[in-house]
């Protein structure tokens, strides 16, 4: 009561502008808070997997309490939501800064597999989406459509592979792009089973060489 009282005798003046700063610092800090729970969740249930994860899991490694996660996201489910959706858009972003590139159309397409392959290896927030697909069936929550951004990306720089002449006539577009993505994802889970990513670089070379259609002569 002391302090309601303190409020209302100076809200005129003074009390309006420590209380927006207040308010900004604690927008900063729930962004932040949201931020580490998030990277928390994604590293549990990147090396985990979705159902041996708990929520005190999360906020143990995040560094705050099971309430402050609940604060943000109202169960697992929440968690795993926002985890694969910060996976594909992360993926986006690969997509935005190749086409922002303005590489010809098949260089495109590598860089996407090459810098995406490298996300797969390196970042956990990527490993972490990638894995919640592959457990999609047991979370029990609506997740994001996996791969059709992706293989849209891939069909439209075949498609203008084709128009300019840099792939035989007889290439499909669409086909070759869900067969590059087929190749792709499975070759990511075959190198994260077999030697936890350290190869997958390597193995979308082999997918490149093998899968992408040959310039015509």
């Amino acid at each position: 009561m002391i302090a309601e009282s303190s409020s209302r005798r100076s809200r005129p003046v003074r009390a309006t502008a420590p209380r927006h700063k207040d308010t900004g610092l604690k927008q900063e800090r729930a962004v932040r808070t949201r931020g580490q729970v998030l990277d928390a969740a994604a590293e549990t249930f990147a090396t985990k997997g979705f159902p041996a994860v708990t929520v005190l899991d999360v906020a143990e490694l995040a560094g705050v309490t099971k309430g402050a996660v609940y604060f943000h996201f109202a169960n697992k489910e929440a968690l795993a939501q926002a985890v694969a959706e910060e996976f594909y858009h992360l993926l986006e972003v690969i997509g935005q800064e190749v086409q922002e590139a303005e590489l010809s159309p098949l260089d495109a397409v590598a860089e996407l597999l090459v810098r995406t392959a490298l996300a797969f290896r390196d970042d956990i927030m990527v490993q972490a989406g990638a894995r919640l697909q592959i457990e999609r069936s047991l979370i029990g929550a609506e997740m994001p459509m996996p791969y059709l951004g992706y293989t849209q990306s891939l069909a439209g720089w075949f498609k203008q592979a084709l128009e300019e002449e840099q792939v035989s006539a007889d290439t499909d577009p669409e086909v070759t792009a869900r067969v590059l993505v087929s190749a792709f994802f499975g070759a990511q889970h075959i190198s994260w089973v077999l030697n936890d990513r350290a190869d997958i670089a390597e193995r979308v070379e082999e997918i490149l060489r093998t899968v992408v259609p040959r310039r015509s002569k």
